[in-house]
C-alpha cells in the first residue's frame, strides 16, 4: 500500500522557550495524517512538517499552531 506523503515548512513568528516548541510539536503529532515533526534548536522559527495530504491539510497543520496561541506562516510553497 502506497501512502501519499508531502511536507510543509512553517515559520514562527516569537522566540519560543523549549517547552512552548514541545507543546507545539506535541499537539502537531497528535493531528491525524502527521507523521513527524522537525523542529531544530539551532533553527528554532522553522518547523518541518511531514503530513499524508489525503487526511489532513497544511492549513490545518497552521491553524493548529495558531491555535496554541503563536503566529506563524506556511512559507515554500
Amino acid at each position: 500500500m502506497d501512502i501519499k506523503l508531502t511536507d510543509v515548512t512553517l515559520h514562527i513568528d516569537e522566540n519560543l522557550n523549549i517547552d512552548k516548541r514541545q507543546s507545539i510539536e506535541d499537539s502537531l503529532r497528535s493531528l491525524e495524517g502527521v507523521v513527524s515533526v522537525h523542529n531544530d534548536s539551532k533553527t528554532p522559527h522553522l518547523a518541518m512538517i511531514e503530513y499524508n495530504p489525503d487526511v489532513t491539510s497544511s492549513s490545518a497543520i497552521l491553524q493548529r499552531v495558531i491555535n496554541e496561541g503563536v503566529h506563524a506562516e506556511l512559507i515554500g510553497l
